[in-house]
């Protein structure tokens, strides 16, 4: 698998003495599409066996390609947004159909969203939320299909929606059925394996912190980093740290506590010295980077999770940060089939250009023909004198 890294600062790499990495679908990577449609089967189920929706909802198709992370949930009025850097609404849709442009000025006019305000909105921020979002598209199509009394409000949706899949995270739902099925679920990756092992000849130090538990996380590494080993015998012996049970991003602004994670038994206990290689639970990055002895900046982190792995990490500590992005390897090779088509409308542009400037003089001459004629009776000298302003300014 080819990797490419963008940049929007520079990082000089003999600097950083540890690399820290979250788990899932960073340092272990899932089939994206069977794992957000087992979330989505499953958020159906519960919705129609303890939130009491129409048993139309356990029908529902999954549509991997209906939402892409970034998007926006407009809880109040149920339309899926889609925005700009700076909050400007670009595309919205209505359940699974897109709003027209007019519609959406007169729905939102001026409007820029607020993601801080989280009684409106909702962020699709993480690979683990797409379901989310598609889910919620199909159940605001559906309430509106079937009459306001059959389901809640767009609101109520949302939050149930949301509600469920934390529920199916920490019920076992997911997991279980992902320990059942690895081979579907998780991707086997030996140049990811390979990689981590080069960079240690280089004397970098590794570690994780994750939010998912010892158990998974020991199910998820044994299977997708220990038969790819070459220097180590185990992942224990690739990472010098491991944290469980971060609870990210809180782990980046409070102090919890650390607690020792037994790797033979799973067993925990309470923890108050200074760090020492191995694996834990929870704590706070305060501490962690103190007891291994760096700065901040001595430390790359990297996650695919938006606001808990990046942008919270920059506004809490002073670490360098990656962000996996696996949606660019479409976009790229979308952007590379667009290339003739881009290339002809540059064409087409350079011939569009003079053409315009003819019939803007052409109009500007019927609107206003006393000006055009003195503009075209200035004298020969005032016309140098002109050119000569020109060639100053430049």
């Amino acid at each position: 698998m080819s990797v490419k890294v963008f940049i929007n600062r520079t990082l000089n790499m003999r600097k950083i003495k540890y690399i820290g990495l979250d788990m899932d679908h960073t340092l272990v990577r899932y089939h994206s599409h069977a794992f957000e449609e087992l979330s989505h089967k499953t958020m159906c189920e519960k919705l129609v066996s303890q939130k009491h929706y129409p048993e139309a909802v356990r029908n529902l198709p999954f549509h991997m390609d209906l939402a892409i992370r970034g998007l926006v949930i407009d809880k109040k009025k149920g339309n899926l947004l889609k925005v700009s850097r700076h909050g400007a609404i670009r595309a919205s849709y209505h359940g699974t159909k897109p709003i027209d442009f007019q519609q959406q000025q007169k729905l939102y006019k001026s409007t820029y969203i607020d993601l801080s305000d989280s009684h409106s909105y909702t962020a699709i921020d993480t690979a683990f939320s797409l379901s989310v979002a598609t889910l919620f598209a199909q159940l605001v199509e559906l309430k509106d299909a079937e009459g306001r009394d059959t389901m809640p409000d767009y609101d109520t949706i949302s939050h149930d929606v949301v509600e469920m899949l934390d529920l199916s995270h920490r019920d076992g739902s997911l997991k279980g059925e992902v320990a059942r099925n690895l081979e579907k679920y998780i991707i086997k990756d030996p140049d990811v394996v390979r990689g981590i092992e080069r960079f240690k000849q280089h004397d970098k130090k590794f570690f994780i912190v994750t939010n998912s538990d010892f158990a998974y996380s020991k199910l998820l590494l044994d299977y997708a980093i220990n038969p790819f080993l070459k220097d180590h015998k185990d992942w224990t012996e690739l990472f010098e740290y491991v944290v469980t049970l971060a609870q990210k991003p809180r782990f980046f602004w409070d102090n919890l506590r650390f607690l020792k994670v037994d790797p033979v038994t799973g067993s925990m206990t309470n923890y108050d010295e200074a760090l020492r290689p191995g694996i834990y639970q929870g704590g706070g990055a305060t501490k962690f980077a103190k007891d291994l002895g760096v700065e901040g900046d001595d430390i790359l982190y990297i996650g695919d999770h938006i606001y808990g792995d990046i942008l919270r990490l920059k506004k809490d500590c002073n670490w360098r940060t990656a962000l996996v992005v696996e949606e660019l390897d479409s976009e790229i090779e979308n952007y590379k089939k667009a290339q003739p088509c881009s290339a002809e409308i540059r064409v087409l542009m350079d011939k569009k250009e003079p053409l315009e400037k003819i019939l803007v003089d052409q109009i500007t001459a019927k609107l206003n023909p006393e000006k055009t004629q003195r503009n075209r009776a200035l004298p020969i000298c005032k016309i140098k004198f002109l050119k000569s302003i020109r060639r100053f300014h430049r």
